[in-house]
């Protein structure tokens, strides 16, 4: 191997030390996850030529837009340079003209078809971000790839994620490291904070964690920490008094309304937007169905424009059960309706409601009229998660709640902050 210096921070030298089969690096957002399980690729790359390696994403549009793109500059990083066949879903790597490695890609979306293929080392990342039983199949089908013989060479698996609370990775580098002194040798991690990398971030990025996530959750997306994401309160840092405003609405102006739809359950929450910040000022809740919800809020608000941010579904199916759609059915009625193709993950749909109702910066952006919205602050109040990790549906909280969301998830939702860096590189950009 030539003179080659990485570039490394201490977290991911560290990590590529580890002499353990299989590795994970935890870090937060920005940490450099995806830059250091390429960095073991091209290691192995150098260590091991012509043994065919493994990289593995949640999805096929991320081995497009992350991995590719990565393997790339990291290639260059360590003096190799890569030939991508993107239809392939496969990387060569190259030292000048010199034939080094392949590097498999396959999606984890369907874990039974990673088969036909034999491997001497893999890279999982995000493995977290997936359910855990789905997590466990890919893991089990990769192992299964791992049958590549090679003097020197470890049959070994690394694993670079977010922490997405007690998930997967902790159940296999956590719970189940630690039950033998044989498993023990087996399971190596690394934890690593976003500050780890800050060098290689731009000036504001951290700072834009603070103000864009609730405090729950910036241990997991910058420290590194596994924490629990889904047990106890939904909403668990809403406060009826820190929360609360006086203010009312006023005449003529413009409303937005969440809405879910269920028939003789109908509900609604009703937002002015001040100065950019959310107020929730008014309720509808057990209202019959979309015709007869639509009849009250022009009754109650009628010189108001309104625009309704409700649930997707609305667009196919109807509360009246009837063949017009609810979301039609609010048109002809002369509101504006604003709505995406389907709704955002539920985990999204709560963290911005919780980024607004505080963020890490210790900000309310989200008040509530707790006076005019009772059934909207019960909901932010009392409901919790169940026993699969989904706010529970038993209390009947769960529709005003949703009816609420709507509007801030998509007026205010949490935008990831992109993890591939522009910081210029021997010539390149990381």
């Amino acid at each position: 191997m030539p003179n080659i210096n990485p570039t490394l921070n201490v977290p991911q030298a560290n990590f590529l030390q580890l002499e353990n089969k299989f590795r994970a690096f935890v870090a937060g957002f920005g940490s450099g996850k995806t830059w250091v399980g390429c960095s073991s690729l091209c290691d192995k790359s150098w260590e091991f030529p012509k043994v065919p390696l493994g990289y593995f994403a949640p999805t096929y549009p991320q081995i497009r837009d992350i991995f590719f793109p990565t393997i790339d500059e990291v290639a260059f990083d360590w003096g190799l340079k890569t030939k991508i066949y993107e239809s392939n879903k496969e990387v060569d790597i190259y030292y000048g003209r010199q034939y080094r490695s392949t590097i498999i890609c396959r999606s984890m979306e369907k874990p039974q078809t990673i088969v036909g293929f034999k491997i001497g080392h893999a890279l999982i990342d995000e493995l977290d971000v997936m359910p855990t039983v789905k997590a466990q199949q890919a893991w089990r089908k990769i192992i299964a790839r791992m049958r590549v013989k090679h003097p020197g060479l470890i049959n070994g698996i690394d694993v670079a994620t977010t922490p997405e609370g007690f998930k997967f990775t902790h159940q296999q580098f956590v719970k189940e490291a630690n039950l033998t002194p044989a498993k023990r040798a087996l399971y190596g991690m690394i934890q690593a904070s976003t500050y780890d990398n800050e060098a290689n971030l731009p000036d504001d990025y951290i700072s834009s964690l603070y103000e864009s996530y609730p405090p729950q959750l910036i241990s997991a997306y910058l420290r590194g920490q596994f924490v629990n994401l889904t047990s106890g309160a939904v909403y668990p840092d809403f406060d009826r008094k820190l929360n609360h405003t006086d203010e009312e609405i006023k005449s003529g102006e413009h409303l937005i309304i969440g809405m879910d739809f269920n028939v003789l359950k109908m509900a609604a929450v009703v937002y002015v937007i001040r100065e950019g910040k959310p107020l929730a000022l008014d309720e509808m809740v057990g209202v019959r169905d979309t015709p007869t919800m639509a009849t009250l809020l022009i009754e109650r608000f009628p010189f108001h424009e309104m625009t309704v941010i409700p649930d997707a579904a609305g667009q196919s199916t109807s509360s009246k059960n009837s063949s017009e759609s609810d979301h039609q059915i609010l048109r002809d009625k002369g509101f504006t309706v604003e709505v995406d193709g389907i709704n955002p993950a539920i985990k999204d749909r709560i963290n911005a409601v919780n980024a607004l109702i505080l963020n890490g910066d210790n900000e309310r952006t989200l008040l509530v009229n707790t006076n005019k919205c009772p059934r909207f602050t019960e909901t932010l109040e009392q409901q919790v998660y169940d026993d699969f990790g989904m706010p529970d549906k038993k209390s009947g909280l769960d529709h005003v709640g949703d009816a609420g969301g709507y509007p801030l998830a998509k007026r205010f939702p949490i935008i990831k902050p992109v993890t591939r860096l522009d910081i210029p590189i021997f010539g390149r950009r990381r």
